[in-house]
């Protein structure tokens, strides 16, 4: 018998008999709107239909200089946040918490090759320009792909960001599976559902994210009402004047973006009849003030009480790690550990 093949399948937990959907968010920055409208507020729908696990990613925070006590902060901060958007019927965890995800991206980093790893856009882009990088930079599409490869999804929806992640960790299971055994399931990239695109004010040709070091154009979960107001304000448009000057168009995107945030904040039919930037300004402000008050309201009520947060992620833990154990340890039998 070959050593690489063995007798029989190792025995895995089965698929979830809901549809599955695993996300993990990065602590490195505070949640923005964008967070909320393009993920949260979806994710919080699609309950209690979906076997939602969402998780905190702080292992993957560590792949670049940080502050222990700001990661530390972010994290409490985005586990609170998690509750307050509504995601009390999905299954929470923070990452290093649960073991098997260090231990399985091991496992598959003795499973890639330099050459895959060296062609990841997101390491080049990272750390270009800089005079050394960490290895974990190097190496965190290992880990990337064991957060996925645990929860056996059968679907993962996959922005065109991270695509290249998932095709990696498609060649990961394939090729342990074909090298050491059938483990895992090799999971099909699906189109995620149409949410809202929101980008930043100051800058509209980049997202609205959580990392980038001038918040003038983000808008962050917890900001106060006179914060978003000089926020929205201040957000780029263009000098275009006219009763059609409030439009959709590619060539007008600070406009497009303002339009975008307003229809997912108060509905498709919002923006009818506004036909200055004043106005559509002023109608923005309303709407994101009134879409984060009850998110700024619950947190208020979570962050005085912290001990009901810690339980809710307890639990979640111990159902990741009741799911992740058995994976992690077929992985380690086919590969002779």
């Amino acid at each position: 018998m070959s050593l690489t093949t063995p007798a029989a399948p190792h025995p895995v937990l089965p698929a979830s008999a809901r549809p599955r959907t695993l996300s993990l968010l990065k602590p490195t920055g505070r949640l923005t709107l964008g967070n909320l409208l393009g993920a949260l507020r979806p994710m919080a729908a699609a309950q209690p239909e979906s076997d939602g696990i969402y998780g905190i990613a702080d292992l993957h925070a560590l792949t670049v200089p940080h502050d222990p006590a700001r990661l530390r902060a972010l994290t409490r901060e985005t586990m609170t946040l998690l509750l307050a958007a509504g995601l009390d019927d999905s299954t929470l965890f923070v990452q290093s918490r649960v073991p098997a995800h260090s231990e399985l991206a091991y496992l598959l980093e003795c499973t890639a090759t330099t050459g895959e790893l060296n062609r990841m856009i997101q390491f080049k882009e990272k750390g270009r320009g800089r005079s050394s990088t960490r290895v974990s930079l190097f190496t965190y599409p290992a880990l990337m792909a064991a957060d996925i490869l645990l929860y056996r999804p059968s679907a993962v929806p996959v922005g065109d960001d991270q695509r290249q992640h998932l095709e990696l960790a498609r060649d990961l299971a394939a090729r342990f599976n074909r090298d050491y055994g059938p483990v895992f399931v090799v999971p099909e990239i699906a189109v995620p559902p149409v949410a809202a695109r929101v980008m930043d004010l100051a800058d509209p040709s980049r997202k609205m994210g959580k990392s980038h070091e001038d918040g003038s154009g983000i808008v962050y979960l917890l900001d106060p009402p006179d914060v978003v107001r000089r926020k929205v304000q201040r957000a780029v448009t263009d000098s275009e004047t006219g009763a059609d000057a409030v439009r959709r168009s590619p060539d007008k995107p600070g406009v497009s973006n303002l339009l975008e945030i307003l229809e997912a904040c108060a509905g498709p039919r919002a923006a009818a009849g506004l036909t200055t930037y004043g106005a559509l300004k002023a109608a923005v402000t309303d709407a994101v003030v009134a879409t984060l008050e009850p998110v700024q309201r619950r947190y208020a009520e979570l962050a005085a009480d912290p001990g009901a947060v810690d339980a809710v992620f307890r639990r979640g833990e111990a159902r990741c790690r009741e799911l992740t154990e058995p994976v992690v340890a077929a992985a380690r039998a086919a590969m002779g550990l």
